[in-house]
C-alpha cells in the first residue's frame, strides 16, 4: 500500500545491533526475501518455528527445477543458501512486534530492526470427518496443480464441505474422467447440477460418514446410509486461516475479503511492515510465494537506500565557498 495509515518506524542511529530487516517466517517466501536482501549486503534475520503449511506432503510440484522435491529439503537448501550470505537464522516463535520495531521471540530474545517482513503463512482448517486429517497431504488433497497429476485418471472424490466445492470439482475434472462430488452439507441448485453434469462430474447426494482407509491409503468414501464409493483420492477445500495476528496487532488494514492488504510488492498500510506469501495471499503456490518474497526484497532494499540517502544528506556538510572537490589522482609516468 503506497499510502500508509500508521507510522511505527524504527528509530535507527546506525547501531550495529539493529537489523535492516527481520523476516518472520522461514518458508519459501521468507527465505527468498532473505536471499535477495543478503545478497544486497543487508543485515537480515529470519525467525521461523519450522512448521510449514505443506509439511504433510511428501513432495511439492510446479516449482521449476525443483519439481518433486520434498518440501523440507527445499527449505533446508534455502536456509543453507541464505546463511552463506550472512543472514542470521533463529528457530523461534515471535511473540510480539512492538512499534519501533522491536521483535520479541520466545525465550526472551529481542531483535531490533528497521523493517519487518511477515511471512507466517496460514493454517488449513479441515472438516471433522474421520480419515480427513489423518490422510491430509497424502491422498486427501486440496491443490490440483500441486497433486492432480499424481492422481490423474484415478477415481477421485470431492467433499462438499465448503461453498467452493462445486468449482473445485469442475476444475479437478481436468485431471480425471471419474470425479464424484459428494454433496454432504451442500444444497445444490439446478444450475449447479447442470454445469456439473455437462462437465462429466457425478453428483452423489447424502451426508458423508467417513473416508475408508485400508493398507495405509484412501480406498473409498462412505455415506451415513452405508453406501461406499470406491475412490483413490479425495479433494477437500479447507477453510484457510492466515497467521496474521502480528500484522493486525500492528494496525495493518484488511481488504474486503478480510485479508491484510498489500500492494504488488508486499507493502502493508503500516510503514515498514511487509507481508508476503500465504499470510496475505492464500492461493499462492510455493513458487508464487518465493516470487513474492523476492519482489518484496527488491522494493525493501530501495526503501532502505532512500532512507540511507536521507540520513547521509542530513549528516553531510557541504563546502561553503568555492569548489573544494578533489581532482582525480594522476599517474606519474616515467621513461
Amino acid at each position: 500500500m503506497s499510502d500508509t495509515t500508521n507510522d511505527v518506524r524504527a528509530t535507527w542511529t546506525g547501531d550495529d545491533d539493529v537489523y535492516d530487516v527481520v523476516i518472520v517466517g522461514a518458508g519459501a517466501a521468507g527465505l527468498s526475501a532473505a536471499l535477495v536482501l543478503g545478497r544486497s549486503r543487508r543485515r537480515v534475520a529470519v525467525v521461523g518455528a519450522g512448521e510449514p503449511r505443506n509439511a504433510p506432503a511428501a513432495h511439492m510440484h510446479g516449482f521449476l527445477s525443483r519439481d518433486g522435491m520434498a518440501p523440507g529439503e527445499l527449505l533446508a537448501v534455502g536456509r543453507a543458501e541464505v546463511a552463506g550470505y550472512g543472514v542470521d537464522l533463529f528457530e523461534n516463535r515471535v511473540d510480539r512486534i512492538d512499534p519501533g520495531f522491536v521483535v520479541g521471540l520466545d525465550g526472551g530474545v529481542v531483535l531490533r530492526t528497521r523493517r519487518v517482513v511477515v511471512a507466517t503463512g496460514l493454517r488449513d482448517e479441515l472438516p471433522d470427518l474421520p480419515g480427513v486429517r489423518e490422510r491430509w497431504g497424502r491422498d486427501v488433497l486440496f491443490c490440483p496443480y500441486c497433486h492432480g497429476y499424481e492422481v490423474r485418471d484415478a477415481p477421485i472424490g470431492v467433499l462438499g464441505t465448503h461453498p467452493g466445492a462445486v468449482q473445485h470439482a469442475l476444475l479437478i475434472r481436468q485431471w480425471s474422467h471419474d470425479v464424484v462430488l459428494f454433496t454432504h452439507t451442500l444444497d445444490l441448485g439446478a444450475p449447479e447440477r447442470e454445469r456439473l453434469a455437462a462437465r462429466g462430474v457425478t453428483v452423489a447426494d447424502g451426508v458423508i460418514k467417513r473416508l475408508v482407509v485400508a493398507e495405509d491409503r484412501v480406498c473409498g468414501v462412505e455415506s451415513v446410509d452405508g453406501r461406499v464409493f470406491p475412490r483413490r483420492a479425495v479433494f477437500v477445500v479447507p477453510r484457510m486461516v492466515p497467521h496474521d495476528t502480528l500484522l493486525t496487532e500492528l494496525g495493518c488494514a484488511r481488504d474486503e475479503n478480510g485479508r491484510v492488504s498489500t500492494d504488488d510488492a508486499g507493502r502493508t498500510s503500516v510503514f515498514g511492515v511487509w507481508a508476503v506469501g500465504n499470510v496475505s495471499d492464500p492461493k499462492a503456490l510455493v513458487i508464487t510465494a518465493a516470487g513474492q518474497g523476492a519482489a518484496a526484497a527488491f522494493a525493501l532494499n530501495l526503501d532502505l537506500v532512500a532512507e540511507d540517502v536521507e540520513r547521509a544528506m542530513a549528516d553531510h556538510t557541504p563546502a561553503e565557498h568555492g569548489d573544494h572537490s578533489h581532482p582525480a589522482p594522476q599517474l606519474a609516468l616515467s621513461d
